[in-house]
This record gives C-alpha cells, structure tokens and sequence, in this order.
C-alpha cells in the first residue's frame, strides 16, 4: 500500500542529481515542481536555479515546471527561467502531469519528476507512470498543511528506507 508514495529515486537536491546520466538513459523531459524543490518557498529563481536550467537546456532536456501555486507565483520564478510551466496543478491529478508532456512533445516513459512531497509530487508522478526523483525540501519555511503531511512522510520514508535495504529501490546521493 505504501509503495505508490515510494520515489523511484532519492537525492539530496535537484541540484546534484546526474541529469547527463538521464539522458544517456534516453529521458528527454524533466518535470519540476517549484517551492522547497528548486527553491525555498516564494523565492525567485536562484543563481542556482537559472544555471541549472541553462544546463539541462544545452543537455538537450524539454523541462517544464508543474506547480500548484497560482500563475502570478510560477511566472516570477520562471521570468528568467523560461521554460514551460503548468500552475495550479491540482498535484497529485494525474492530468497536469500527462499535459506537461504534451506540452514538452515526450512521453510519460522518457520524463522523469523531481519534486520534494511524496503525497503530491511523487504520488502523482508514479501514477502517472514516470519516473520519479523525491528531494529534501530546500528550506525550512513551509505551509501548515505541508508540515503536518511531512509527519505521514517520515512514516512513509521509514517504510522505503527498509526496502532500500531489502535492495528494491536506489537512492542518490552525489552526482
């Protein structure tokens, strides 16, 4: 039952995941969320974030931001991102997820999702079929409604853990 909350993959950041070893893997999309996944809370996109994306851009990756904040709150991260995005998402729907590989021109088996709740990005994603990255949560300033789902993630995250043990799931650390 816990197991459709499991990532495919754990790493420490978006920022140190292998994005060329994606791509060598033959994944052509990549699917962010925003707050506490790329940035913390409310944030403008970082020096970080902005040299990220330039890079996943020369790689050869179609990248979209999928979000369940309010447009206004997506377009001023991604002013000097620019990629595309899909705002109020309704994560974990399934239907934002599918659209955005529409939107990028790829398919649910070559995009991959890096988000950092299980109960929303991660849930969604593996119903989707895609593969799926779960991060640390950037920062520590979240909604009230988020922290009390983080309680139900550590339940979750201790069930995973033991799997990883059991050697069923893998998890990234370094890049």
């Amino acid at each position: 039952m816990l197991k459709q909350f499991y990532p495919n993959k754990i790493a420490e950041s978006a920022y140190v995941i292998d994005y060329h070893k994606l791509y060598k893997e033959g994944y052509r999309g990549l699917l962010f969320d925003i707050d506490n996944t790329l940035v913390e809370h409310g944030a403008d996109a970082s020096p970080s974030a902005k040299a990220l994306f330039k890079e996943l851009k020369q790689i050869g990756f179609q990248v979209c931001l999928i979000s369940n904040n309010k447009e206004a709150r997506v377009m001023k991260f991604n002013q000097d991102i620019k990629v595309d995005y899909i705002f109020n998402a309704k994560k974990p729907a399934i239907k934002s997820y599918i659209k955005a590989t529409k939107i990028m021109g790829t398919t649910i088996s070559n995009t991959v999702f890096i988000g950092d709740q299980l109960f929303t990005d991660v849930y969604g994603a593996n119903r989707a079929g895609m593969m799926t990255y779960l991060v640390k949560p950037v920062g520590p300033k979240e909604e009230i409604q988020i922290v009390l789902k983080r309680y139900l993630e550590r339940i979750v995250l201790h069930y995973y853990r033991k799997s990883l043990k059991k050697g069923l799931a893998v998890q990234e650390k370094t890049k």
